[in-house]
């Protein structure tokens, strides 16, 4: 039986280049052979495109995140396939670990339908929309979801009255990820601050009432035109951290995700119905991760759609659907298998 052959794209010129080694590592460590021929492509932060040996390492090793390094190596799309080192070689399907900007906010996708090879995960449409949060938020409230109430900042505006706002606050860049850039602001004065950092990482900065609530996040899958989504995880955060951040997230195993979350069946029903809601508001395909916060009067209020999750084997979008029965090498070829069906 012949393999199809599938290119793995991890690095980028993001913020989260470490991440998306990590999550490739993982993709390449858990495809299924037996059915797909792995070629590894990796994309330096400069954006360089290099052929990568399948035992380039790619995992954190003593807090040290991996990284894209150009290898001289040469890699260029070309329709059907990728011209690597000055030769075609053909692939069934392009499986794009990138996390954030160029990964998740449909520049990738577009290069890819123009090269007219399938691809895993949502197109360009739905990644930009879901990758900018101010855009993402107005979707869902038009599809009836509560959201953190807020303001959109951009660049050139006036900083607000620091005084107008109910803190804690925090202060988030519309287009980032991996909770870079994201701070929670404790008091007035803070404000100026956290505005001017965020705006480092995008033109259009989130200003959010803090939500007081458990974080619950849910994964969804897409199988041939049909969405399912995973048990629910609960994010808990070490209290060394104020929230879950860069740090917490991937450095200090200060956070741990309980499956499922305990919450009645009732409510886990309602939190799944609204990742699938959130899913098609935004026209994903493939897979998303859908973040909500749980309150304590029970309220069900969407914070931010992944389209293209942390992708590890203990990341927790896998781990959801390990909890529900799909292991990481179905996962993977699930979603390999949507693509070449789209």
């Amino acid at each position: 039986m012949s393999t199809l052959t599938v290119a793995i794209i991890c690095g980028g010129p993001s913020s989260e280049h470490d991440v998306s080694c990590v999550s490739g590592g993982g993709v390449l460590k858990g495809l299924d052979t037996e059915s797909f021929t792995p070629i590894l492509i990796g994309i330096t932060k400069a954006g360089k495109w290099v052929a990568l040996d399948e035992n380039y390492p790619l995992a954190i090793k003593n807090k040290v995140m991996p990284t894209i390094e150009d290898n001289g190596t040469s890699v260029q799309l070309s329709t059907g396939g990728l011209v690597i080192n000055g030769n075609f070689v053909q692939i069934d399907c392009i499986f794009p670990v990138l996390h954030g900007e160029f990964g998740e906010d449909g520049k990738i996708q577009q290069l890819l339908e123009d090269a007219h090879i399938p691809y895993v995960g949502s197109g360009v449409k739905a990644s930009a929309d879901a990758m900018d949060k101010a855009k993402s938020k107005e979707l869902f409230v038009a599809a009836g979801m509560k959201v953190a109430p807020g303001v959109v900042l951009t660049r050139h505006e006036p900083v607000p009255d620091a005084k107008r706002f109910t803190y804690p606050v925090f202060v988030k860049p519309s287009s980032g990820g991996s909770s870079r850039g994201t701070h929670k602001v404790k008091a007035a004065d803070h404000l100026s601050a956290a505005i001017e950092d965020a705006f480092l990482y995008d033109d259009k900065v989130l200003i959010e009432t803090a939500i007081k609530g458990r974080e619950i996040e849910c994964a969804v899958l897409e199988r041939d035109g049909t969405s399912y989504a995973s048990v629910l995880g609960e994010i808990v955060v070490d209290p060394r951290f104020e929230f879950y951040d860069f740090e917490a997230k991937y450095l200090d195993d200060a956070t741990t995700v309980k499956i499922p979350a305990e919450i009645s069946e009732a409510d886990t029903q309602s939190i799944q119905i609204a990742a699938i809601k959130a899913f098609d508001a935004i026209g994903c395909s493939g897979l998303a991760r859908c973040d909500f916060f749980y309150t304590d009067d029970n309220q069900i209020i969407m914070n931010e759609i992944n389209t293209m999750p942390g992708f590890t084997g203990t990341s927790v979008y896998p781990k959801l659907w390990d909890a529900t029965g799909v292991s990481y090498t179905q996962l993977i070829s699930g979603l390999i298998e949507s693509a070449l069906n789209k």
